[in-house]
This record gives structure tokens, sequence and C-alpha cells, in this order.
């Protein structure tokens, strides 16, 4: 039984995570962190890493940037196996994760869904394919309380094609202040918030005559809370190091 302790535990993802769990049989919620605890909850909630003093366990983080530093140094003195799901974090957030990998087991990911990260090799086979010759776009789409633009993961998108890629493509974001002809060795990525979409991402790879597209459509955010149970269950016992979707791919 994989003991967890969840970060945003009383957010959308949080509780989406918690009912998933408490269906399974190889995972359990001992307890959660959250700045806004609600009443009822079937485990503790703890209002801050800093004051947390529960059990050990697997820290699955669906929170916010704010308490990435946090987290990080409860997982690191209590050497807890740590699933880092929030997005939107800073270069020196990322930096101090990779830097924690050495010390304990983490698995972090900008999608935790199964799909998109088969997408993502999808992705990488397809830019291996058409190399340069073929434009690629990626639009991604979310709901309008989504913070962070453009999405992780089609950050990470780009990254994979990217790493196919020579030379390196530019990322370009805005192109209505570029008065010029798209060039080739370029990759472009727009963002789309409205209402409640979950998320939607999709890849364009354009070329004489022909559009080639690849794309992932999550309904539900259970598909998120589901992969980061099986990441939860997988890192348990692990050996430190930094580990992603594409260990479980």
């Amino acid at each position: 039984m994989t003991e967890l302790i969840l970060s945003g535990a009383c957010g959308q993802m949080g509780r989406a995570v918690a009912a998933l769990a408490a269906a399974r049989e190889d995972c359990h919620v001992a307890a959660g962190i959250d700045r806004r605890p609600f009443s009822g909850a079937p485990f503790p909630i703890y209002p801050s890493p800093e004051q947390y003093d529960g059990p050990n366990g697997v820290l699955v983080d669906f929170s916010h940037p704010d308490l990435c530093q946090g987290l990080l140094a409860l997982a690191r003195e209590r050497r807890l196996p740590a699933v880092i799901c929030t997005t939107g974090l800073r270069e020196e957030q990322i930096g101090a994760i990779h830097e924690a990998a050495s010390e304990i087991p983490i698995f972090f990911s900008a999608n935790m869904s199964l799909g998109v990260n088969l997408l993502r090799e999808l992705c990488k086979r397809a830019a291996q394919v058409l190399g340069g010759e073929y434009d690629i776009e990626i639009i991604e789409r979310h709901h309008n309380q989504k913070l962070d633009a453009p999405s992780g993961t089609a950050l990470m998108l780009a990254d994979a094609l990217a790493g196919e890629l020579f030379p390196a493509p530019q990322y370009v974001y805005d192109r209505h202040s570029r008065r010029m002809k798209r060039p080739k060795n370029e990759i472009g990525i727009h963002s789309v918030r409205g209402g409640t979409i979950v998320g939607e991402h999709e890849v364009l790879f354009c070329g004489e005559d022909e559009v080639i597209t690849l794309s992932h459509s999550a309904s539900s955010k259970r598909v998120f809370a589901a992969g980061a149970l099986r990441a939860a269950v997988f890192l348990q016992d692990r050996a430190p190091g930094l580990y992603d979707m594409g260990d479980l791919v």
C-alpha cells in the first residue's frame, strides 16, 4: 500500500486525486497539505509544508508554485519520494527540483496524462521523419481560470520537437507584432483560454499541399489524477533520481 501526502488537497485536482485513490486498493491518502483546508476531509490537512508533522509517504503536489521550496525542503528532510504535478514553475524552481533529485526520488512531468506523453513520443518520431521540411505549430486550449500561458504541456511538446531538429528552432508566441514571412526555423505556440476546457493540445506539421495533425483532448481532470497515482505507486521505493512519464510510457 502506497501512503500519499497530497499537497493542494482541497483544490479541484487534489479532490480528484483523493476520490480516485479511495477507489483503489494499492494507494491511500494519509494526509493533505492546503492553506485553505475544508472541514469533513477523510484525512488530516495541514496548512503548510512547514507545519506538516503527519505520517511519511509519497508526496503528490497539485498546489501552487509558491509552495515549491517548502515542499522540497519537507521531502528532503523526511526523505520522501515526491511527484511534482504543479505547473507554471520558474526556472530556478525547476533547478531546485533537479538538485533535490540527487537526494530523493522525484517524478516530474508537465502533464500527468499517459496519452499526452504518448503524444510527446509521437511528435518526436514525426520530427525525425519530417525534419525541417514542415512548419510546426502548437495550439493549446484550456479553461479561463488557468494562470500560465503557454501551458507547461505545450512547452514540453515544443522541447521534445526541438530535441529532434537541427539547428534548434526558435519559439514564437506573438506573431501580431512581427511584419515578416514565417521563417523555417521556428515553432509557433498559441494559447486559447475559455470556458471550462480541461485541456487540448494540437501539433500541426504543415508541408507543401498537406498537413499532418497530432492531438490530444482531455475531457476530465481524472486523467491527470490517474496519472499522478500511477506515478506515486511507481515512485515508492525507487532510488534517488529524476523520473518522468517517459518511464511509464
